[in-house]
């Protein structure tokens, strides 16, 4: 190992760095002896911010004090509760402060968006998405297909990569919509792929997308937090994402949504009738804040992205991302991203020794990927999932995607290049006693 890539030089660098001190404001895992696990699964489930605890316990004194007086009474009323992550969102996004509103979860905001986005007519019926995409957006989406009478085994199109290849080039969607773009009513893509780790120039998506009559929603998922964005300038229709990830807002943390301007324009505020697509199935908390109870049956919507809420916010899971998102704005993106991108290179440096035994999947363009990188081990998924177990028992906390493929993701606001260092080890020592 070159004097670069040693535990001192990975904690010569931590020493280094800026942002260093962001770590203390999360609770780290700790193995059975007390000692921090190497923690590299944000991907999967952000760490708690210690901030969060406090936030939850004041909206429970809240509820104990002040009971139904706390919806207007409260430190944070609970009524306009939502408004509280709406800075944030808009800062991580790239988005108007009314185009996002944290609302519900992952996929019920797609369901959301899909009503009111996927409208198929004549020959316009399909969707477009990756080959291989997250579950339960393929759930959704057929389901979705069928809502509307049509067989998603012909309207859903799955574009996957080229034969002996592991990612999708924006000109291979580009070309796709070339091609079939008559036949599509929507793409959804995801900003970063969550099996391989790509990132997706969503500009380049969206445009093409527009350019064949489409509309272009995006799963940020696995981007949010993760990688710069720029929805507005854009142009995306909508996206959606969850918090639980790189937003640390704990499990099954309140979700978010973005609409472009344009679309919420276009709706009339007082009716249900609006212009195709875009029209939006409503709940009393997309009706404006100062008529809203008065419990009229006269609609009128609040300002942008927020006449798509349909309830109130869920105020106990919304609380641990005021946190969260406190911590994002005070660090800032821009530098996020300066060390992520060190961050994530760093270890891939590490890696390199162990390739062809050590394959990895992700991109090694930085502008092509966030901090995450997925790993494929030589040996088929059983020598595979008996590493990722040995690495378990090394204190490494990754994932394992089967059937083949163990995801480590070194975040910038609480991982350290000597995480990446301990992590590097445990793989070769497991490596080498498994060989």
């Amino acid at each position: 190992m070159s004097t670069a890539h040693t535990l001192s030089a990975a904690q010569a660098r931590d020493a280094r760095d800026p942002l260093a001190a962001f770590r203390a404001r999360f609770a780290l895992p700790l193995a059975a002896r007390g000692e921090p696990l190497t923690y590299l699964c944000g991907h999967s489930l952000g760490l708690l911010p210690l901030a969060a605890r406090e936030r939850v316990m004041e909206e429970l004194d809240e509820w104990a004090l002040l009971a139904v007086q706390a919806h207007e009474q409260g430190r944070r009323p609970w009524v306009p509760y939502h408004e509280n992550l709406t800075a944030g969102l808009a800062a991580l996004t790239g988005a108007r402060a009314d185009e996002v509103v944290a609302m519900n979860s992952l996929t019920v905001n797609l369901h959301l968006m899909l009503a009111s986005f996927y409208r198929p007519q004549g020959k316009r019926t399909r969707i477009l998405i990756e080959a291989g995409a997250f579950s339960s957006d393929r759930h959704a989406l057929t389901s979705q297909i069928a809502w509307h009478g049509l067989d998603p085994e012909t309207t859903l199109l799955e574009l996957a990569p080229a034969a002996g290849a592991t990612t999708v080039p924006e000109e291979a969607i580009e070309d796709c919509l070339i091609r079939h773009g008559a036949e599509i009513a929507l793409v959804l893509w995801p900003g970063v792929q969550f099996r391989t780790g790509q990132a997706f120039d969503i500009a380049r998506i969206a445009c093409a997308a527009h350019a064949a009559g489409c509309i272009a929603g995006f799963d940020l998922a696995h981007s949010v937090g993760n990688t710069p964005l720029a929805l507005h300038a854009a142009e995306a229709d909508f996206a959606v994402w969850c918090s639980y990830k790189y937003l640390n807002g704990g499990p099954g943390a309140i979700g978010g949504c973005f609409l472009h301007q344009r679309h919420s324009d276009a709706q009339p505020r007082t009716s249900h009738g609006g212009t195709l697509p875009g029209v939006r199935l409503a709940g009393w908390w997309g009706h404006e804040e100062p008529t809203r109870f008065l419990m009229e049956p006269q609609f009128r919507a609040a300002a942008g992205a927020a006449a798509w809420q349909i309830s109130n916010p869920p105020i106990l899971s919304a609380a641990p991302l005021i946190a969260s998102l406190s911590i994002f704005l005070e660090a800032g993106m821009e530098r996020l991203r300066e060390k992520s991108v060190a961050l994530t290179g760093f270890l891939e440096e590490l890696l390199r020794p162990l390739q062809p035994t050590v394959q990895i999947l992700t991109p090694r363009d930085p502008a092509r990927r966030g901090c995450q990188l997925s790993l494929r081990l030589a040996g088929g998924e059983h020598r595979g999932k008996q590493v990722f177990d040995a690495l378990a028992a090394h204190g490494v906390v990754c994932d394992w995607r089967s059937p083949d493929i163990i995801r480590v993701a070194p975040v910038p606001l609480y991982n350290r290049f000597e995480d990446a260092w301990r992590f590097a080890r445990a793989l070769r020592d497991t490596l080498q006693a498994s060989a």
